[in-house]
């Protein structure tokens, strides 16, 4: 089992920047795509941004791209979301997700690990 611990949210105005960090512990070793999922109240989990931990190779979810930026230190099996420019549309709780065979990383499927989440609030 690995456990999935989220920090960073918080408040901003539109325009504002956060940084989420997910750190993972327990058994790690599976885990080959990390990322970070978003939900608003009303609205399906969306996928906002994946990195597959080996190759770094990165995904964004359209309505992100340009904005946000994951990374991973992979000595901390820390992933970390570096969001800016926020807009009103980016609230959510946002979600940190580990799998390891993941058919479409921007999907849910294959991610078996989730953290508790942590709320971005955007003020207009």
């Amino acid at each position: 089992q690995a456990q999935l611990v989220e920090s960073g949210g918080g408040s901003v105005q539109t325009g504002g920047s956060l940084r989420l960090s997910c750190a993972a512990s327990g058994y790690t070793y599976s885990i080959n795509y990390m990322g970070w999922f978003r939900q608003a109240p009303g609205k399906e989990r969306e996928g906002v941004a994946v990195i597959r931990i080996g190759r770094g190779t990165t995904y964004y979810a359209d309505s992100v791209q340009g904005r946000f930026t994951i990374s991973r230190d992979n000595a901390k099996n820390t992933v970390y979301l570096q969001m800016n420019s926020l807009k009103p549309e980016d609230a959510a709780m946002y979600y940190c997700a580990a799998g390891s065979r993941v058919p479409l990383p921007l999907q849910r499927d294959g991610y078996y690990y989730w953290g508790q989440g942590t709320q971005v609030t955007v003020s207009s």
